[in-house]
């Protein structure tokens, strides 16, 4: 489920680095490529997204190499022309947790100290008795104690890293839940500007028309990917769906709607319902952001 990022490095305008998640698994390649640490379900959604209508919202797939002994894809770099770019990081869905994995932990989950940590820090009241005892937690109840503590839960997305122009990394989303504090997020990272709200908008009803005509879509459970949002200085703004380590074919003739709610079994995911959220909010802030010039100017 870890999440990639890229981030503006001063020394070369153009390198993927970690916001959260595992560090290394992103490389500088070569010839405006980037080199992502191998995973064979994503590399298998990369394939079959390259002759699928969304492969126009998805960094361009190079097939994958060996390097030093280690085997990565090659992948397109988003951030290839664009100059000093502001970053979003937004994981889609109402759920960040495969339905595998609660097989798993029924059967054989392991405690997890440094995830009981992470919990107690942000909330020391989360851990229920018996975890505070066992100083431990499985990775099952600690995403889905994110996921409910968070803005996943409540409108079917979650940012989970922002890193503006000027190189500053923000994180602490955790407690990021409601449509204002949403709101507000979007706000600061388009630092208000129009014309950005009204770029991200625009690539966002785009990307929903796109998902209607994707076979992909409609028979893929797409867990813990992300829209990858960047804006830079020239005002060029765009949107790009990555991160497919962990989606999977949905059953044979199952066909997912992606916008209903989840019982474990349907294999729902909500990413539908995360995008309308995002559409919805954006364009609100857009919407507003325009009254107010216009109400200004005429005054």
């Amino acid at each position: 489920m870890f999440l990639t990022m890229m981030q503006w490095s001063k020394r070369r305008q153009s390198s993927w680095v970690q916001l959260a998640g595992h560090k290394g698994n992103i490389q500088q390649g070569e010839g405006g490529k980037v080199l992502k640490k191998f995973n064979v379900v994503e590399d298998t959604c990369l394939q079959a997204l390259m002759s699928d209508p969304l492969h126009l919202f998805v960094p361009r797939y190079y097939g994958n190499i060996s390097r030093n002994g280690e085997r990565y894809i090659r992948l397109e770099d988003l951030l290839s022309g664009l100059r000093k770019p502001a970053i979003m990081d937004c994981k889609m869905g109402i759920r960040t947790y495969q339905e595998e994995e609660i097989i798993k932990a029924k059967t054989k989950g392991s405690l997890r100290s440094d995830m009981y940590q992470k919990m107690e820090n942000v909330d020391p009241t989360a851990p229920t008795a018996e975890e505070q005892a066992q100083r431990g937690v499985t990775k099952l109840r600690y995403m889905q104690w994110r996921d409910s503590t968070s803005s996943t839960s409540t409108l079917g997305l979650r940012i989970e890293g922002i890193m503006m122009e000027n190189g500053t990394v923000l994180r602490e989303f955790n407690k990021t839940r409601t449509k204002a504090q949403v709101t507000e997020t979007l706000l600061f990272f388009t630092k208000r500007q129009v014309h950005i709200l009204k770029a991200y908008v625009s690539r966002l009803e785009a990307l929903r028309e796109t998902l209607k005509e994707s076979s992909f879509f409609n028979t893929h459970e797409i867990i813990g990917s992300s829209l990858l949002f960047l804006h830079d200085q020239t005002c060029k703004a765009n949107i790009w769906m990555i991160d497919f380590g962990k989606t999977i074919p949905a059953p044979e003739n199952v066909y997912l709607k992606h916008d209903v709610p989840w019982v474990e079994g349907n294999r729902e995911d909500g990413y539908l319902t995360g995008l309308t959220s995002l559409i919805s909010l954006l364009h609100a802030c857009h919407e507003t952001r325009c009254a107010r010039m216009l109400a200004t100017f005429l005054n």
